[in-house]
């Protein structure tokens, strides 16, 4: 159960880190979206889960890649517009959130396109949790 702290500061970093990617999205990627979906913090605020969501879904892990190998910078970038509002900025962590894509697996699987879930339940793939 996440406190009233964590939600504070995970609110935060997701607001600032969006803006942040989605204008380095729309400058050096054109017909990319990118959107920060879910940010977590754990107990000790040491360490920031960031989930994100990128289309098109083509170029989601060289981009996601890309994310994970500028991530100290990016880091910093946050700490500089949050340095006000956090004594210290958690390490940030990225992951792809598969949300989208599995709700579309869930869909076709239920209109029948793929077989009858509900008979073969081997149709729906199992989740990973992170």
């Amino acid at each position: 159960m996440e406190t009233n702290r964590q939600k504070k500061i995970a609110g935060v970093i997701q607001k600032d880190l969006a803006i942040l990617l989605q204008n380095d999205a729309r400058n050096g990627m054109p017909g990319v979206i990118l959107s920060v979906t879910k940010v977590s913090v754990t107990t000790d605020l040491s360490i920031a889960k960031v989930f994100l969501s990128i289309f098109p879904n083509d170029k989601c892990k060289l981009i996601l890649e890309g994310i994970k190998a500028n991530a100290p910078q990016i880091k910093h970038q946050i700490a500089l517009r949050t340095k006000h509002q956090l004594r210290r900025m958690p390490e940030l962590t990225f992951f792809l959130d598969d949300t989208l894509d599995y709700i579309e697996t869930i869909d076709v699987a239920l209109r029948g396109e793929d077989g009858n879930p509900i008979k073969d339940s081997s149709i729906l793939p199992r989740r990973k949790k992170i």
